[in-house]
């Protein structure tokens, strides 16, 4: 019998083998990714940040992250705090896109959040990202909070709106 879809929080284990999935699927970006990982396994055993996993049938499907410290956020101002979470790397592999698996995720996520006191959350999308920016505000983030840059680590700089939404 097949497993169902489960949502969870990954262990370091899980984060290493989907963190080696994306480098090993990056092309060009692949030194960003290498730090990416770095810098994520790292703020995981400091509790800066919770990863969020589907899973399906043993292969995790779709991911977002939860980040906790304004140290690791880039412009970081209005975006965490004690009781404000920033969001990130929401990712469904091809092929499961747009079947609901990543709709069940974010509402774990979101529950879990609230059961740790978070009363707000807030995301980054870059302007010309204009399906990311319709599925956020279908979720709620329609709160616009400001417009900054974010830089990667082999230098290359994007624009990026800020929008948040209250837990409920």
């Amino acid at each position: 019998m097949a497993e169902p879809f489960i949502c969870k929080i990954a262990s370091l284990q899980e984060m290493n083998t989907k963190w080696d999935y994306e480098i090993a699927h990056s092309g060009a970006d692949r030194e960003n990714w290498i730090v990416w990982k770095k810098r994520n396994m790292e703020n995981y055993r400091q509790g800066y940040i919770i990863p969020y996993y589907g899973i399906l049938e043993g292969t995790i499907i779709c991911e977002a992250t939860a980040m906790l410290h304004p140290d690791i956020v880039q412009n970081s101002s209005g975006l965490v705090d004690s009781h404000t979470v920033y969001l990130s790397a929401f990712r469904t592999i091809d092929g499961f896109q747009g079947k609901g698996y990543f709709s069940r995720l974010f509402h774990f996520m979101i529950n879990d959040l609230r059961h740790r006191g978070f009363t707000r959350a807030t995301l980054g999308v870059e302007p010309d990202e204009k399906k990311n920016r319709a599925i956020y505000a279908h979720y709620g983030f329609t709160e616009w909070i400001k417009s900054d840059q974010e830089h990667y680590p082999d230098g290359t700089v994007i624009d990026v709106e800020y929008y948040g939404k209250t837990l409920k």
